[in-house]
């Protein structure tokens, strides 16, 4: 579990580094990463609310220790959707905080 998350957050910073040589400006690579996340995590967020409660509910037909186990995982994946949601409200005032001199990032994502 950790280890997706970690690639996902790689890919993601990847991702900025790549529009900054593309883009010629820091301020759109941190628009861009911006609306990554606002376009991504919230998806991400989902799919974890979603697998934590077939894992719960999954766990509880089966015997103590697995149940006790599939618990801890649907705990983590819990906690890793509510990261997430909170990482996305978050984003852009950090970005913006941190990178003031780089002028106004935009967060919006197009549909």
């Amino acid at each position: 579990m950790r280890n997706i998350t970690v690639i996902l957050m790689s890919a993601l910073v990847l991702q900025a580094l790549v529009s900054a040589t593309i883009l010629a400006s820091v301020q759109d690579a941190f628009s861009q990463l911006c609306i990554s996340l606002k376009s991504i995590l919230p998806v991400a967020a989902m799919m974890m609310l979603i697998l934590g409660g077939v894992i719960y509910a999954a766990g509880q037909m089966l015997g103590a220790e697995t149940r006790a186990r599939a618990n801890v995982w649907a705990t983590a994946c819990l906690t890793g959707a509510l990261i997430a949601i909170l990482i996305v409200v978050v984003a852009q005032p950090v970005l913006q905080i941190i990178y003031a001199d780089a002028g106004t990032i935009s967060c919006e994502v197009t549909v």
